[in-house]
């Protein structure tokens, strides 16, 4: 008993000491020759961060094909250089397009959390071919949401490639980062995937029922000497954009020319300032459209650079799917005469945002957009002061107050807008470990015509072990609760939806994992003595295999009370559900994802039962072909069949979205997107040649073409436009 006890201590001792890992990063002053082959003198001195271990396909074995991490930093740089062992060269690289996506290809990925917080990191990563990656991630590292690709930094990345390893050597300049001067640690972790092998490993040791990106698992890199103060460059980004076209719809010749920039300073190492005049948020890669049943309203990601840096420091309140405060997709948007949504010019803004000390994150947002008479839009000022305070090891504590007003008094402006304000305090839940997570907030919106009933509440706690994922979680929103800034799908709800997820992890066989999982949905009308207006059980059983395909079923039982009159058709003339009527109906879904690592992969999902008191037949499917990396070819399709009993209407609604994408090289692309939407009563393409002439520095010719489909073909909106950005540090 006495051995046993203390082989057990032993055990857990190691497995301790294995989770605490360092290494020193060496200070030089010798020049490094950016080559990719790691044989400058100072590589041979460096210490080496090594020992992976599996992620996938097993979380308890030492990885297969090892990955070796030396780093080096001058005053300027920091200097990282990579071994990644193979079976064989035989990679799997997609593409040449920046900002890959890590899964279904060969890459190896660095995340530092420089402020030690367990927060917040940047990431850098590539691929044998060299091609780049970089990104911010918020929230822990505790969902894929808090990933934000759309950041852009400049660094420098070669790679070499041989029979069974390939070598990559970073220069990551230290005005990349933001971090306090005099630091003499940050916390970090690596990731690698490899797809002969079918791995996916860890520097640090990550449980799989953790997130393979959590911040809650790094170790430490250990500068020789403190770091000094970054000699951040001021960034200068002007554009031009030249643009041509005809709305054949109004018999309009639309054609403009706009220039405008961003300029970007860094203040004491970790504090950004970033200013925007005249800019030009049209963007040249379009959004994708999406089939539309329920009642409400759809967020789309935003995508527009100026919003990116820091981004959760504004838009990570409340609950990011019922209270949002604030989404930032509003400023810049509105609503003309016939209540169609247009872009809204944006005059000016100014951003300050990161962080004060290791403790304290602070954000400042002030954008003035412009006002538009003859469709009765008024110049408005959009204002948001946020600030974070850490506590604990992971946990955080938030306020912000956010204000939309027209700085002018105009006779349409109606009494109700003359200003929106909402304040909040916000505090996230994260343990060491990531077991504990949570979300409790409490909002107040003013309003020239609500003096009650206008606060929003929620709360989350999540337990998240190896075996089980059990969560508690409710939301209440007042029925004047209002954010014009924000994205509320409806107001005037109290909502529950825990969950319960039992996992089993097989020890052999080709089943990797498998999960059961309940999630009741509940909402109630507070203002109708807390009637019962909708709920949903999601039963399901998700499993992976080893070969990286996937499988799932689901069950949904639903009961629906329809305040106001529906028609989920959106049919022109279609007879509408009746108000004040109720539904009881259950559906079922499959979904089967293929071997992404196949050169042709595919995703199928069908769905059949009732819908409303009709029924519902539903096909989803996504296609994707690749010759790499030079080419991939995809195709999104999605087809709704709706039949209901008479008078209300049916329905054959399709969405196809046939993709194109070429990468002559590291930067030239071209890509063309097509989406067809019965609808949106749309056909569309985008076609963009991207030419990137310098780093970060890009030419856009960019073709849209848009064509009514319903009842007949013909020309909607057409234009060309020529877009020329330059990054230019000083």
């Amino acid at each position: 008993m006495k051995k046993r006890l203390i082989i057990v201590l032993l055990f857990l001792a190691c497995y301790s000491h294995a989770q605490i890992k360092s290494f020193t990063v060496k200070y030089i002053s010798e020049t490094i020759t950016l080559d990719g082959k790691l044989d400058e003198k100072s590589w041979e001195t460096a210490e080496i961060a090594s020992d992976f271990w599996q992620y996938f396909p097993t979380d308890s074995l030492p990885a297969q094909q090892q990955a070796e991490i030396k780093m080096l930093y001058d005053d300027i740089n920091l200097y990282v250089g990579i071994k990644v062992n193979s079976v064989s060269n035989n990679y799997i690289i997609p593409s040449l397009r920046r900002d890959f996506r890590a899964g279904g290809n060969d890459n190896i990925t660095l995340l530092f959390d420089t402020f030690n917080d367990g927060t917040n990191a940047f990431i850098f990563g590539t691929n044998p071919q060299g091609v780049k990656r970089e990104m911010l991630l918020s929230g822990g590292g505790s969902q894929l949401r808090g990933f934000n690709m759309a950041w852009d930094t400049k660094w420098r990345c070669e790679t070499v490639i041989h029979d069974d390893h390939y070598t990559v050597e970073l220069i990551i300049p230290f005005s990349a980062f933001k971090y306090r001067e005099g630091e003499t640690k940050w916390r970090f972790n690596s990731y690698h995937f490899d797809t002969e092998a079918n791995e996916n490993n860890t520097w640090i040791r990550i449980p799989q029922n953790q997130n393979i990106f959590s911040l809650a698992y790094m170790g430490d890199m250990i500068f020789e000497k403190p770091l000094g103060k970054s000699k951040s460059p001021i960034s200068l980004i002007p554009f031009v954009n030249a643009f041509v076209g005809k709305d054949y719809e109004n018999g309009d010749n639309l054609s403009d020319f706009k220039a405008g920039g961003d300029a970007k300073f860094t203040i004491k190492n970790s504090l950004n300032l970033d200013l925007t005049f005249n800019p030009d948020f049209s963007q040249v890669e379009v959004d994708r459209q999406v089939t539309n049943l329920t009642r409400f309203e759809i967020g789309l990601p935003e995508r527009r650079q100026f919003f990116i840096e820091n981004s959760d420091l504004f838009a990570d309140f409340g609950n990011n799917r019922d209270a949002n405060p604030f989404f930032s997709r509003r400023i810049g948007i509105a609503r003309d005469l016939d209540d169609n949504t247009i872009e809204n010019d944006i005059i000016a803004g100014v951003r300050l945002s990161g962080k004060l000390n290791n403790n304290l994150r602070i954000g400042v947002l002030n954008m003035q957009t412009a006002d538009d008479t003859a469709n009765e839009i008024a110049a408005t000022n959009n204002a948001v002061l946020t600030a974070q305070y850490k506590m604990f090891s992971r946990s955080n504590l938030s306020v912000m107050f956010i204000n939309k007003q027209p700085t002018k008094d105009y006779d349409f402006t109606a009494d109700e807008d003359r200003y929106n304000r909402v304040v909040g305090l916000d505090y996230r839940l994260a343990s060491a470990d990531n077991t504990w997570v949570g979300k409790y907030f409490f909002h107040k919106s003013f309003s020239p015509d609500s003096d009650s009933k206008d606060i929003s509440a929620g709360a989350s706690t999540e337990y998240n072990v190896r075996n089980y994922q059990v969560r508690l979680s409710g939301v209440f929103v007042g029925d004047n609760f209002r954010s014009d800034l924000g994205f509320i799908r409806r107001t005037g709800i109290f909502k529950i939806n825990p969950s319960f997820q039992r996992n089993f992890w097989p020890k052999s066989g080709k089943l990797q994992q498998h999960s059961f999982e309940v999630t009741p949905i509940f909402i109630w009308q507070p203002e109708l003595d807390f009637e019962n207006s909708d709920y949903t059980i999601i039963s399901r059983w998700d499993a992976r295999f080893t070969n990286t395909s996937s499988f799932q079923v689901e069950m949904f039982n639903r009961y629906t009370r329809l305040y106001d009159e529906f028609d989920p058709t959106r049919s022109d003339d279609g007879v509408p559900l009746p108000a004040d009527s109720d539904y009881h109906y259950t559906d079922f879904g499959l979904e089967y994802r293929s071997d992404q690592r196949k050169e042709l992969s595919y995703r199928i999902e069908p769905s059949y039962g009732k819908f409303y008191n009709g029924n519902k037949f539903s096909f989803q499917a996504s296609l994707n072909y690749r010759w790499q990396p030079h080419f991939q070819a995809s195709i999104e399709l999605r087809y709704d069949n709706i039949t209901l009993p008479d008078p209300y209407p049916d329905a054959s609604i399709w969405l196809i979205g046939p993709r194109i994408d070429v990468t002559f090289n590291k930067k030239l692309f071209w890509a063309t997107f097509v989406q067809y939407s019965t609808q949106q009563d749309n056909f569309s393409i985008n076609s963009r040649l991207q030419w990137r002439f310098a780093p970060l520095s890009d030419l856009f010719v960019v073709y849209n073409d848009n064509y009514f489909v319903e009842n007949r073909f013909a020309p909607r909106v057409r234009s060309f436009n020529v877009k020329l950005t330059y990054w230019l540090n000083i």
